[in-house]
């Protein structure tokens, strides 16, 4: 027996995809993916930046906790983002950090409709990507972006660093429940039906037990693995709150941590599973109100960031962005343990962690806290570029790195010419 990449287990009310197993088609080359993660509202940048380049430093601080995965991480400084500076617009830099990142064209200053940025690089990237995979993107977030009303003296859908189309933006998803639905349900299910369930397993295991009777024993033990995760999911969100009998999924968790894990977890599911190949996933929004208890700050996370220096404050900014950094790095463990062919998940996806602003207490879009890790790229480096190196040329750096010839992107000047070489 062969499976196709694309096989489904499906039953009433569900339908996902199977990791890739040994009795399938071998593809001619792994697929690859991307994954960008963007932490707002700037850096402690002295605890971000390393003191030295090349091979020989030591991480500071803030990315003390990638040390185990310091062979596959690359530091990049010297990156900017041009385009969220003022230009004549004056106020409004978070909402120009967060629109101008993945796009490279400056937002046209707006709080009504008559919004206008440009096409961002992962729905370039979602839509080369969109003929192998059931869903071109997933846009996630841990943070409410309000698409309504006035946010930093521009419109609020500008918190949105996804844009399809100049007039587009691709609001993120903050609802794990409702990511899993997306990814595992299917539009059959009737709330009763949800509401009955103890997994959405449950529904496709006659297809299941078919499927596991004609597998290898290598291929039986990364099916388990599969499931137990997805199962594992579903328990967890459990927690947080019951299934409801409504017609929408409820429920986001009160741990940032848990949140912004769970969310982790089904980006991994999403990928093995080959639903998507393109994932974009804000940490928080700019200029967001987010607290972090679990990071001993109480404190509204934008608050804390115009710091004017004062060490406490200085302090508490310091202990929010290690923390998103730990749960990026809790990321690339679940991606470097998860197989995929011959290698791992990470193997076959390269991932960008960074954001628009560096120094938040001077709004600075100079130098941006820039780190890449996985796919074709060699880690253990910190690279420096010239000032203001567009950080355009990155992104069209990691298309061209999953197969996307694209030319231009916003105020790009050109692809990093030591990318591949790290």
């Amino acid at each position: 027996m062969k499976l196709s990449r694309r096989h489904l287990l499906q039953g009433v009310g569900a339908s996902f995809g199977l990791p890739l197993l040994e009795i399938m088609a071998a593809p001619a080359a792994q697929p690859s993916r991307i994954m960008i993660v963007y932490a707002p509202s700037g850096k402690i940048m002295p605890y971000w930046t390393p003191s030295a380049t090349g091979t020989n430093f030591t991480l500071p601080r803030t990315l003390a906790s990638l040390e185990k995965h310091r062979s596959r991480v690359t530091v990049l400084s010297g990156l900017a983002a041009n385009q969220g500076n003022a230009l004549g617009d004056g106020g409004g830099d978070h909402a120009r950090a967060a629109s101008c990142y993945l796009t490279g064209v400056h937002p046209h200053k707006t709080e009504g409709a008559d919004i206008r940025c440009g096409v961002s690089m992962d729905q370039i990237a979602a839509s080369h990507f969109a003929k192998t995979t059931r869903f071109p993107s997933l846009e996630l977030t841990c943070e409410d972006s309000r698409q309504v009303g006035s946010c930093d003296s521009y419109s609020c859908v500008y918190q949105s660093i996804s844009w399809k189309s100049e007039t587009q933006p691709m609001p993120p998803e903050m609802n794990p429940r409702t990511v899993f639905e997306r990814l595992f349900g299917d539009a059959s299910l009737s709330p009763a039906q949800r509401a009955a369930r103890s997994s959405v397993l449950d529904l496709t295991r006659s297809e299941t037990a078919r499927l596991s009777r004609d597998l290898g024993a290598t291929d039986k033990r990364k099916l388990d693995e599969y499931l137990t995760a997805i199962r594992e999911i579903e328990t967890r969100m459990a927690k947080v709150s019951p299934v409801t009998t409504g017609a929408a999924p409820a429920g986001i968790p009160t741990s940032y941590r848990e949140h912004a894990r769970l969310l982790f977890d089904l980006s991994v599911l999403a990928f093995s599973s080959g639903a998507t190949r393109m994932i974009t996933f804000m940490l928080a929004r700019e200029g967001g109100l987010h607290t972090y208890p679990e990071a001993g700050v109480p404190e509204a996370h934008h608050s804390c960031t115009h710091h004017r220096n004062d060490p406490d404050l200085v302090e508490k900014v310091a202990r929010i962005n290690a923390f998103h950094v730990e749960q990026y790095a809790y990321f690339l463990d679940k991606m470097q343990a998860t197989r995929d062919g011959e290698g791992s998940l990470l193997d076959s996806t390269v991932t960008l962690y960074g954001a628009s602003i560096g120094d938040p207490n001077v709004h600075d879009h100079n130098n941006l806290p820039t780190l890449v890790a996985g796919g074709p790229v060699k880690g253990g480096r910190h690279l420096a570029f010239a000032k203001n190196t567009p950080v355009a040329n990155l992104h069209l750096s990691l298309l061209e790195m999953a197969g996307i010839p694209v030319s231009r992107l916003g105020d790009g000047t050109g692809k990093l010419d030591l990318l591949n070489q790290l």
